[in-house]
């Protein structure tokens, strides 16, 4: 069965060409024009994946994002005009999997999406409870969850499968390009800074001063066990 892929964008253009691009590659996709409507069509067809776009009129691109984040884990993706540093962080903030920006390039969405649906169905074989700096740190692969200082963390599952992929190999730099090819399947690393940046706000004391995730300058990013 192919995988169902919701688009919600009041530009009807916009929305034709999207679905028209992941709908060529083996996509079942449904479309909506208005973040009401694109809520109503979640509901009725339980989709995958869902690419949202942030300036809708009504019920916005944010406002949509952080009710589905209330009932469901699934992967969402902003696709959006909206470009600044500022939209770009509270995209991550609000439990968006991804941010791209319009225009956008087909190869490129082709590439998110089939790298967010891959980890999706990929299971986990990490040990059922990992713990870091004398418990500061605590992941439950079982549960997919993450606890930091005593208090749960609420990860996006691209924040959560990043955490997991730095902590798996813990004590080893790992490469820019290695952690973008295997989160996004792409070679486009512009938002693996933005997604540190916010799991460093979500699990570290510190972020300004991190214990955990650490960078390696001009070579990638290491996880301190410690």
């Amino acid at each position: 069965m192919p995988e169902n892929i919701l688009i919600i964008d009041d530009h009807g253009p916009t929305l034709l060409l999207i679905s028209k691009i992941l709908e060529a590659v083996g996509y079942a996709t449904f479309t909506a024009q208005s973040g009401d409507e694109g809520l109503a069509l979640f509901h009725q067809t339980a989709p995958d994946l869902v690419i949202l776009d942030i300036m809708m009129p009504g019920i916005d691109g944010w406002e949509v994002c952080k009710r589905l984040r209330k009932i469901s884990c699934v992967p969402i993706i902003f696709l959006t005009a909206l470009e600044s540093e500022k939209d770009i962080v509270t995209g991550l903030m609000s439990g968006a999997d991804d941010y791209l920006t319009k225009p956008f390039r087909k190869s490129e969405l082709e590439a998110r999406v089939a790298a967010i649906l891959r980890r999706a169905r990929m299971p986990h074989e990490q040990p059922e409870i990992l713990r870091f700096g004398n418990g500061a740190l605590i992941i439950n692969c079982k549960e997919q969850t993450v606890f930091a200082h005593g208090q749960e963390a609420r990860l996006s599952p691209i924040e959560y499968n990043l955490l997991l992929l730095l902590a798996d190999q813990a004590g080893r730099i790992i490469p820019t390009q290695s952690l973008t090819d295997a989160i996004w399947g792409s070679k486009n690393s512009k938002n693996l800074k933005w997604y540190i940046w916010s799991l460093r706000q979500k699990i570290e004391a510190d972020p300004q001063n991190p214990r955990f995730i650490l960078t390696e300058r001009g070579k990638g990013y290491r996880f301190s066990p410690q």
